[in-house]
């Protein structure tokens, strides 16, 4: 959970009371956050770098809150001081507006080129006027930024913040990729102009920035963000241009966010531009930018346009454990900063404002409810029905199968269920049909691109990291494997599958393997019977490339193949950087309940 300080004195002075910190403690309580201590800069910095570093510290009163991840809205005290307003009635939810420019000026304009599209294909922006800094909202700002670049930003890979001095600078903007040595500019707080490759050796040390640099650093071309003076902005995800460096006496603020995800990026500058609205001259008020695609399609920024939910008072009653009738449930949301109105029938239409992009359901609409009524509150009641907890049947016979397989002498291991590409497909010597595996848009690296199809390739990935354990090997796995499926709505199923495998230097072990397939269907009371008869399971020699050919077979059960097992072909072996000659078995245990 992200925890964001506050200072004591300046919360309760715009809540407009005091508390202590008992009653602090249980009014976050209530309203879904966590009081997680009252200390201040000087005590945590001698708790970190001792007492002789911290001796010209504040010794001022800070709470420090734990905050959910998915509230956003709450990272800095202005959205936790208007949050706690509103849910103790002390003022309305505001309205966020867009404005256009004083005396009937143009739009900001940014225009993106299309060679971004390789690199960080999105970007939007907006501006904030007539804004007025102290310290201590200056550094929430920034705080603000670092909290979301370390929350839904994924640490600037999705989204990157930058934030400028408009009166410094002249649109329009334009949004560019260049070659690293094209791009010259003085960093945030340096006095020296670089290039983009210098500034990547320069900022290795950075005990901050470094950590940052591989996003972009092995891309042959950079984003940079000029203004129409050919002036940079910043280097996104990097850094900015000290140029247009923002400082207390900045009244006019130009906010960019380059990204990778769109939808990310409209979250982050809605939630900037919400929070410190309120230090604009017209507050709450935020002028738009105009995005050009390399198409010439204009689209304008932030997107404050309202989101609707709908659900119903039956629902929210029931899932609560309630009785409240619909101007009751209203009044709740309201205290949560969501207005709602009144539908048809039992039918309560939210309307979501740009703060709240954790509401997606309906269900985050009753959760609200929920915790404006308070938990404490709803009565305690005996359940109608009488339930039992019993396991689900595919993991009570999964726990069967294990018992059986440790108990025979097999030890139980457990490989992540990602996997790469390869190791999926190529090592198994299997090919991409591009319709069985779930494979995913994004991956981090190259070891986690697909969601596997298959036990084997963790079992050999484990018997090659063990290869120096004493002979036999005898590992087994009982899991799930993922395939594409279209015909459900999440188009993708899981599966839960079987796999051993047994590794010697003298003897690929086949027949114990064999031996195994026939004591798990011994266990589950499942004859062997001639090939071709339903009412229990039997082989057939095998294609499958995986194993080694005249030693492999296919297992049926009800005349469907259920699974397959042999000796590993050396040339798999050998993908997995393994010596010892193995066997495996892979099974579908679902035929089975």
């Amino acid at each position: 959970m992200p925890t964001v300080n506050v200072d004591k004195e300046h919360l309760f002075e715009a809540l407009g009371r005091t508390f202590t910190t008992e009653e602090f403690e249980e009014l976050c309580f209530e309203f879904g956050i966590e009081l997680e201590e009252e200390t201040s800069e000087l005590e945590m910095a001698i708790k970190e770098l001792g007492a002789d570093k911290a001796k010209n510290l504040s010794s001022r009163s800070l709470y420090r809150i734990d905050i959910p991840a998915n509230r956003y809205d709450l990272l800095c005290a202005e959205g936790i001081t208007r949050a706690l307003r509103i849910f103790l009635g002390a003022q309305q939810p505001p309205v966020y507006r867009v404005v256009k420019p004083p005396n009937g000026k143009r739009l900001q304009q940014l225009h993106v080129k299309p060679e971004t599209a390789a690199i960080r294909p999105f970007v939007v922006a907006a501006v904030l006027r007539n804004i007025t800094f102290t310290q201590a909202s200056y550094d929430s700002f920034i705080d603000l930024q670092d909290k979301l670049h370390n929350n839904i930003c994924r640490k600037r890979t999705l989204v990157a913040i930058g934030t400028h001095d408009l009166d410094t600078l002249e649109g329009p903007f334009s949004y560019e990729a260049l070659p690293p040595d094209e791009i010259k500019f003085i960093p945030l707080n340096q006095t020296q102009s670089m290039t983009g490759a210098e500034l990547m050796t320069f900022y290795e040390s950075d005990r901050k920035l470094s950590k940052f640099l591989h996003i972009i650093r092995e891309a042959p071309r950079y984003p940079i963000i000029y203004d129409s003076k050919r002036t940079v902005l910043s280097l996104p995800p990097i850094i900015n241009s000290n140029h247009s460096k923002i400082k207390l006496t900045t009244k006019n603020v130009f906010i960019e966010c380059t990204a990778t995800d769109l939808t990310k990026a409209k979250i982050v500058l809605n939630t900037v531009v919400t929070m410190f609205s309120q230090y604009a001259k017209d507050k709450f008020s935020v002028e738009p930018v105009e995005i050009v695609q390399p198409n010439g399609d204009v689209h304008l920024y932030p997107d404050f346009t309202p989101r609707t939910v709908s659900t119903t008072s039956s629902y929210i009653n029931s899932r609560v454990g309630v009785k409240l009738d619909i101007p009751t449930i209203i009044t709740l949301l309201g205290k949560m900063g969501v207005s709602a109105k009144h539908g048809v029938g039992d039918t309560i239409e939210a309307s979501i404002p740009p703060t709240r992009s954790d509401i997606l359901h309906a269900c985050d609409v009753m959760e609200d409810v929920a915790i404006a009524y308070g938990f404490n509150k709803i009565e305690e009641t005996t359940p109608k029905a009488n339930t039992p907890g019993a396991p689900f049947p595919i993991n009570k016979l999964s726990d069967q199968v294990r018992r059986e397989l440790a108990l025979s002498g097999y030890t139980e291991v457990l490989p992540l269920i990602l996997c790469s590409h390869d190791e999926n497909f190529a090592h198994l010597k299997r090919v991409d049909d591009n319709k069985t595996a779930v494979k995913l848009a994004n991956p981090k690296t190259v070891e986690y691109q697909v969601v596997r199809t298959s036990l084997l390739p963790g079992l050999l990935k484990t018997l090659s990291s063990n290869k120096k354990l004493p002979l036999p090997l005898k590992i087994f796995e009982v899991s799930d494997v993922v395939f594409k499926d279209d015909s459900i709505e999440r188009r993708a199923r899981n599966q839960r599958n079987l796999a051993l495998m047994y590794a010697n230097m003298k003897s690929s072990g086949f027949e114990l393997v064999h031996g195994m397939l026939d004591r798990v269907m011994a266990m589950l009371n499942v004859p062997q019977v001639a090939p071709g008869t339903a009412d229990g399971h039997y082989i057939k020699e095998s294609t499958n490339a995986t194993f080694f050919p005249g030693r492999r077979a296919d297992v049926f059960y009800q005349n469907k193949i259920i699974g397959t097992f042999g000796i590993v072909h050396p040339e798999v072996i050998n993908n997995f950087e393994f010596q010892y000659p193995t066997s495996a078995l892979e099974i579908n245990l679902e035929p089975f309940l």
